[in-house]
């Protein structure tokens, strides 16, 4: 079969304007860290992108300190239509910057440009315009009449969607009246700082939002400190779990989001043409690394052949390589450490007796690359069908009837989100209803809107994000109203209080 071949059509990075080093974004300045600087790389050529500062738990201190000012002094002072304001105004900036936020995306993370143009940076303004829209109704959120922000909050975020993430996590607190000190991942860290930059030109009260970068260590003396009130997290069940552990019984207030191992359950009488399109945004969208990703498929015996064979049909289309790259659709994986990890599960798969296949690609010689693999032959007792693998590797597993794939599908320590493909409304209605997962997709996969909650049950988290479930995070029942500051109000407390 021919194919048409596609001249190469890179997006420029000349509308980048980056700096050689990034310090700590604290009380509204970028000031260095008092820890050992590192690079940030680009995974598709392991080229430096800048120099990045680290946060120790000095740092940290200093981070929470300016928040807790800010929050004391002015953000939970404003009125709910003033902390509006500078939402939408934030939203708007993002849109005017979209171009380089989405470069500088796919140029440290490594998704295509085409799902950071497309996909990420038009959600991050969605989020902002819409928890803009909600800073002066709390009260209908539904936890009672005037409800009270809780106080400072600590956020950490993961490296596959750094600043959609950032925006999942930072536009519900700060609509809510809290002040934030988040923490991007040690790998993507670049468009958590340039949002710094935006912040300063949206005129943003100092201190209510701080960006402090580091690895592991940073991330623990954020959530442990003793001045937080609000711990976000979204990352591995792992970390979770240490994280669920050590603030037990503090009186923090936790959201998680883990991991996940989704089922993509395709019926007999599934439209296969667009489940097949759905299978592959399922799986390979970002390169897998999703929590949601759909990296079980669930195909109903008698159909199971045909699904296969159009799924390898496809997967040969599909263009490895260079992320900025108009024209790609599976970039880089984000570091070495991913990467060997899917080599890992992926021989592990093969051991078992999963039969692998992966269309023909030449991969890069340099970054880090993994071409999209399919596993057949899987049982539900194979690693690759167990354990997340954060990667483009789809397990395909085989049912006979409705009963049994809803078995195979929750026959998992996760539950954050399934997929469901059918003709019959009456069936997707009726599966759904017995899937325990926080989020299931109907002849879709892989759509977020800012109105719709997202989280998991299980080792896949608690709590929700998106919506108005996303707002009662940050929420507590209310008590006597504060007054709130306003114009010249706000300008003194920001120089008498902040800096």
């Amino acid at each position: 079969m021919n194919f048409l071949e596609y001249a190469p059509a890179p997006e420029s990075t000349a509308i980048l304007n980056l700096r050689k080093s990034y310090g700590l974004f604290i009380g509204g300045e970028f000031v260095q860290g008092h820890g050992t600087p590192f690079q940030t790389i680009s995974p598709a050529t392991e080229a430096s992108i800048a120099e990045i500062s680290n946060a120790t738990a000095v740092d940290v201190d200093l981070a929470v300190a300016s928040a807790r000012r800010a929050y004391d002094t002015v953000w939970s002072r404003l009125s709910g239509a003033d902390r509006g304001k500078y939402l939408f105004r934030i939203a708007r900036l993002v849109q005017e910057r979209a171009r380089e936020l989405a470069v500088a995306e796919s140029l440290d993370n490594c998704k295509t440009i085409k799902e950071s143009r497309d996909v990420d940076v038009p959600l991050v303004a969605a989020w902002f315009f819409y928890y803009a829209g909600w800073a002066d109704k709390l009260d209908h959120v539904g936890i009672g009449p005037n409800p009270r922000a809780l106080g400072v909050a600590a956020q950490v975020i993961p490296w596959n969607f750094p600043l959609l993430m950032l925006a999942w996590k930072i536009a519900p607190a700060l609509a809510a009246g809290n002040t934030v000190v988040l923490k991007p991942a040690e790998t993507t860290p670049l468009t958590a700082l340039i949002f710094a930059e935006i912040l300063q030109q949206a005129d943003l009260p100092v201190g209510v939002v701080n960006i402090i970068t580091g690895a592991g260590d940073t991330g623990a003396a954020l959530v442990n400190h003793p001045d937080v009130n609000k711990v976000a997290f979204t990352g591995s069940t792992a970390v979770g779990r240490a994280i669920a552990k050590s603030t037990a019984g503090t009186g923090k207030k936790l959201t998680l989001e883990l991991g996940g191992k989704a089922a993509n359950i395709v019926f007999d009488d599934a439209p296969i043409d667009q489940a097949i399109e759905g299978i592959v945004n399922g799986i390979f969208f970002n390169q897998g690394q999703v929590c949601c990703a759909g990296s079980r498929l669930l195909v109903q015996e008698n159909v199971h052949d045909q699904v296969v064979e159009r799924l390898k049909e496809r997967l040969s289309t599909l263009r490895v390589g260079n992320p900025l790259d108009k024209n790609t659709d599976v970039g880089a994986i984000n570091s070495r450490v991913q990467l060997d990890r899917i080599r890992q599960l992926s021989a592990i798969g093969e051991e078992e007796g999963a039969v692998r296949w992966s269309p023909e690609c030449t991969l890069p010689d340099k970054g880090f690359w993994f071409a999209p693999t399919i596993f057949t032959n899987v049982s539900t007792s194979h690693r690759i069908a167990r354990d997340e693998i954060f990667g483009p590797v789809l397990s395909v597993l085989t049912f006979r009837t409705p009963a049994e794939a809803i078995a195979k599908a929750n026959n998992t320590p996760y539950g954050l989100s399934a997929g469901i493909w059918s003709d019959k409304g009456s069936k997707i209605l009726a599966v759904a209803d017995k899937l325990r997962a926080g989020v299931v997709w109907a002849n879709t996969f892989n759509q977020f809107d800012p109105a719709s909650p997202f989280g998991g049950y299980k080792e896949s988290g608690y709590g929700r994000e998106g919506g108005k479930q996303g707002l009662t995070a940050y929420l507590q029942s209310g008590s006597a109203a504060v007054q709130p500051v306003t114009g010249q109000r706000i300008k003194k407390s920001i120089t008498k209080g902040v800096k």
